[in-house]
């Protein structure tokens, strides 16, 4: 066999190979809003930091106003 022979050979087989691979969708599962800020938080992309803030901001409402409920409902 010659050498044009056998790299025909070799591109045919490597093109079978690829049309049996796997077809299927990776099971990422998505990711939430709350995990895509983080993520985009913690980059060195210009305004991450202001993504940062806010996020730190934002939880520490959430921890106040869960403090003061528990708070409302421990003294009827």
């Amino acid at each position: 066999m010659s050498k044009r022979g056998i790299a025909l050979a070799g591109v045919a087989l490597a093109l079978a190979l690829t049309a049996c691979g796997k077809n299927e969708p990776e099971n990422k599962p998505a990711l939430t809003q709350r995990e895509k800020d983080s993520i985009f938080a913690n980059s060195t992309i210009p305004g991450a930091r202001a993504v940062k803030k806010s996020m730190t901001v934002a939880d520490s409402a959430t921890a106040r106003q869960q403090r003061m409920m528990d708070t409302s409902q421990q003294n009827p």
